[in-house]
């Protein structure tokens, strides 16, 4: 019998804890967002400005790829974490890539129009801000 093979990081290690709660409370919410609204459920105090205009439900229904790209790649990357497999680093950059551009492009957008509802910043300035720490960290881990 030979020696098992050693495996570079535990799977704690490939992901930190704090990018795993924010993968499962981001994907699962993205998950949660777009089921109310493909049923027609989120609550009216929830929506945005002018949301029953036609070019302002086509710009939010055009994130729908884009959140449902962040939420696969997010959560798939927590499987793969578990499994030990080192492509969960790749995955988890591309999730957090996807969802600081998903911020990004709200917030631009409700800055050209000149909308402050916090309702909607807080949300979008969270996915932003919150991959900012952990694609430097990544981007290191897989340079290993």
């Amino acid at each position: 019998m030979g020696r098992p093979k050693q495996r570079m990081f535990s799977a704690p290690d490939l992901l930190p804890s704090g990018l795993r709660t924010c993968f499962v409370v981001v994907d699962l919410g993205f998950i949660a967002y777009w089921l109310l609204a493909v049923f027609d459920q989120v609550p009216r105090s929830w929506l945005f400005k002018d949301h029953d205009q036609p070019l302002l439900m086509d710009w939010n229904w055009s994130f729908v790829v884009l959140d449902g790209l962040i939420a696969f790649t997010g959560l798939f990357s927590l499987y793969l974490a578990a499994r030990r497999s080192g492509k969960a680093l790749p995955m988890a950059l591309m999730s957090l890539v996807f969802s600081f551009c998903a911020g990004l492009q709200a917030l631009s957008f409700w800055t050209l129009r000149n909308d402050f509802s916090w309702l909607w910043w807080m949300p979008n300035l969270f996915l932003l801000l919150y991959p900012l720490p952990f694609i430097p960290y990544i981007i290191r881990r897989s340079g290993r």
